[in-house]
């Protein structure tokens, strides 16, 4: 018993130490730029020896995968949770204006996505990795269309229900752009609703098989 009480103990310890060292590593990156940072820096921020970075992480790129992960896994619940509330039949509009709420949050974040994206389009091997990760918030994105058809008409143009979870995806990549570059949050935040709605709508908010 006693045996198995100090290895909960490890456990937990080591899980908070990991913890930590994503939350270090979030506000060095954001600071700083990844490619600009040591693993010393992280270990200093966090307050923790090389020693605990390694048992925890092999690279700076695995760190970074499990950063993108648990931030990934989040926004794909959110997303999942804010298109979850219409039920069968979507609710575009409202849907849009949910979604856009929880993806437009955190600019720290996106500046630390957008430095691993050009880290990432220089190496395969972790591009493949990033692009694997990327596709976890369309999934999210696609299996909430693909409930709601039957009783929500997406436009045509849109294609499959993939397709449509890529022109989301796309939309949102490009107005986050444009935040990293102004800062103006409320601007933005507006664009990506107009756009979403237009997108998965006719145009004017209202989804196509409730017209007359």
């Amino acid at each position: 018993m006693a045996a198995e009480g100090t290895a909960g103990r490890v456990t937990r310890r080591r899980a908070h130490t990991r913890a930590n060292l994503l939350r270090a590593a979030f506000s060095v990156f954001a600071a700083k730029g990844f490619g600009h940072v040591s693993i010393e820096e992280v270990c200093e921020a966090a307050g923790y020896s090389r020693g605990a970075f390694y048992s925890n992480f092999s690279s700076l790129d695995e760190l970074f995968f499990a950063l993108y992960r648990e931030r990934a896994d989040l926004i794909a619940e959110q997303v999942s949770g804010a298109l979850a509330l219409d039920g069968p039949d979507l609710d575009v509009p409202a849907a849009v204006d949910r979604v856009t709420d929880v993806l437009l949050l955190d600019r720290d974040w996106l500046l630390v996505k957008t430095d691993f994206l050009v880290h990432a389009a220089r190496d395969p091997e972790v591009a493949r990795s990033l692009l694997e990760h990327r596709a976890r918030l369309r999934r999210a994105i696609a299996d909430r269309l693909g409930r709601a058809r039957g009783h929500t008409a997406l436009p045509a143009v849109l294609g499959d229900i993939d397709g449509a979870a890529h022109a989301v995806v796309a939309a949102y990549d490009g107005v986050t752009t444009q935040l990293l570059l102004d800062r103006d949050l409320e601007h933005a935040r507006g664009w990506l609703k107009q756009l979403l709605t237009a997108l998965l709508t006719d145009g004017s908010g209202t989804p196509e098989h409730t017209k007359h």
